[in-house]
């Protein structure tokens, strides 16, 4: 099967989707208002409280939750046959994905910009709100720690993408103070902002950097490591219109533009899917594809990070509720083409089946190293791209991706931090939070792996914790609804269908885990199940009260109106 069928039947469904769906469900289910006013307005700080250009805060939003994961995922999960992995990222895409992350970022909204954990406390009840805020604080532990392994392995295998990759970040607090500061336009910030972006990647490709061995006693992976958690610390101290958003936005345009490029590519290359649609012959110890394909491929299907993404930073510069259906929706379908472009590469990329096979003799055996050089081998034959340089832009892609949900990360961490101390009756800052919050990363890298992989231990329950955080979500979104009187159908459909395969992949792996001895692993993974189904019993309790006596006509609920 020719690439270029795959690609337009993928991107024209997202396309529809976002034309005819996204409409529906902002009309009718979330019932948008132009006028209602947005918590980027009624709680102001200059900080994390900020109106923000609703093309700005996509880019925020987009490259905050298209880390690495939506690539890796599809990458992986091809070994099962390139069918099963394109299905479920296009209709994941439009009926999950978009759904969940424009009903978190319509809930928070409609709630003084409140976190998902915080909001189901409000619907849920407080036991449930606790074990949310548990289920939270893990993920984010994964992702911070996890991708911090990622982004330093590309900086030591790909040196030429060190210059484009730090220089971006130049770039960003440059276009914050002409946008914010001097009040410049956007587009000749953004214009300008792509092609310095796009010069760093020639000039990194001509001067890679390789950190000397060791430096300080450290290896260059442990010391990228520990550079990018400091970076991602004071990330996080920053207001957000000093370097998250502008980074966020710029990257997002490089990014898109890139995708673009990539695109192009295969239009013109015209290159076959070497892969097998369903792949019979899978290598011996591979699991089965139920559940493990739903959780496998997260990110760019659904994912729950993306809730705590649009409830914990986004939701706070959101400057006209009607802005959600673009930031939220839209946002998922700038991550399902990510994923898309992933799936292309790790199956067409490859001149023959048995090359693909090489690659993947063995399940994982595919990643980001198998989008880097199958997109680089489009790269070369449709666009006549220096090998090289095909490298360097791929790997600064993904690294791009997973620094920015990187530095949103640590963010939410330390929100996270803070909500749970106001809980327990105290105050904890901004600097102590964000020290909290990097200190437990670090503790996690450092202390369950002397080179700093240690997040890399408990990353083989990200895929079910991300998705039963997913289904959490949607419970909330689904209660408030019920609570303003609004069909939930739309959100209860994928909601009931991801808590069945989390729960039922989480299952399988307490027996791998057992099996394996891996007791660490076991006990978390027990913590996960029994907190998620316990926030799933109070969460039916609370959808079956029905409609609020004191909402308004309109559904409009007290607490949207206090």
């Amino acid at each position: 099967m020719n690439a270029i069928v795959l690609m337009l039947i993928g991107l024209g469904a997202m396309a529809l989707g976002y034309a005819f769906y996204s409409k529906f469900i902002a009309e009718k289910i979330y019932r948008l208002q132009a006028d209602y006013p947005t918590p980027a307005h009624t709680m102001r700080d200059g900080v994390d409280y900020v109106p923000t250009n609703r093309f700005v805060l996509w880019g925020h939003h987009f490259t905050s939750v298209a880390g690495a994961a939506p690539i890796v995922g599809p990458a992986i999960a091809v070994i099962w046959g390139w069918l099963p992995a394109f299905l479920w990222v296009t209709l994941g895409t439009i009926f999950f994905a978009g759904v969940h992350d424009f009903g978190a970022l319509w809930a928070s909204v409609r709630n003084k910009g409140k976190s998902m954990g915080m909001l189901s406390g409000s619907y849920i009840g407080r036991r449930g709100r606790n074990l949310f805020l548990v289920v939270i604080f893990l993920l984010l532990l994964m992702v911070n720690a996890a991708f911090a392994v990622v982004i330093a392995n590309l900086l030591v295998s790909t040196p030429t993408s060190v210059i484009p990759v730090w220089g971006a970040i130049v770039v960003a607090l440059v276009i914050g103070q002409l946008i914010y500061r001097w009040k410049v336009g956007l587009l000749w910030p953004s214009i300008g902002g792509v092609i310095v972006l796009y010069a760093l990647i020639l000039i990194g490709n001509s001067y890679p950097i390789v950190l000397p061995d060791p430096i300080l006693g450290m290896t260059p992976r442990s010391a990228w490591i520990v550079l990018l958690f400091l970076y991602a610390g004071i990330a996080s101290l920053l207001p957000v219109w000093v370097l998250l958003q502008p980074r966020d936005y710029i990257n997002g345009l490089q990014l898109f533009v890139g995708l673009g490029i990539l695109y192009v590519a295969v239009l013109l290359a015209s290159p076959t899917i070497v892969a097998p649609p369903i792949n019979h012959a899978v290598p011996e110890g591979t699991p089965g594809i139920m559940p493990l394909l739903f959780v496998t491929i997260a990110c760019g299907a659904i994912s729950g990070f993306h809730g705590m993404v649009a409830s914990g930073t986004t939701s706070k510069q959101l400057d006209k509720e009607t802005d959600a259906r673009f930031v939220g929706y839209f946002g998922a379908i700038g991550e399902g083409m990510l994923s898309l472009a992933a799936i292309i590469c790790c199956t067409a990329g490859f001149a023959t089946l048995v090359d693909w096979q090489a690659v993947y003799a063995q399940f994982g055996g595919g990643g980001v190293g198998a989008f880097v050089n199958g997109g680089d081998a489009l790269l070369i034959e449709g666009l006549g791209m220096p090998e090289q340089l095909g490298a360097t832009l791929l790997a600064t892609m993904a690294i791009l991706f997973a620094a920015t949900t990187m530095d949103t990360g640590l963010r939410l961490q330390r929100f996270v931090v803070q909500e749970a101390a106001e809980l327990a009756g105290f105050k904890v800052g901004t600097f102590l939070g964000t020290v909290v919050a990097l200190a437990v990363c670090m503790a996690l890298a450092f202390g369950a792996g002397s080179d700093g992989s240690g997040g890399m231990v408990i990353w083989p329950l990200f895929g079910t914790t991300n998705q039963l955080l997913a289904a959490l979500t949607l419970a909330v979104v689904s209660v408030i609804l019920i609570r303003k009187g609004r069909n939930p159908v739309f959100t209860l459909v994928p909601l009931a269908f991801l808590l069945v395969m989390s729960v039922y992949a989480l299952i399988v792996q307490l027996g791998t885990f057992k099996a394996q001895e891996n007791w660490l692993l076991f006990g978390m993974d027990l913590v996960i199940l029994v907190a998620a189904l316990w926030v799933s019993f109070e969460a039916v309790l609370a959808m079956r009260q029905g409609r609020d006596p004191n909402a308004a006509p309109d559904g409009t609920l007290e607490s949207e109106r206090a």
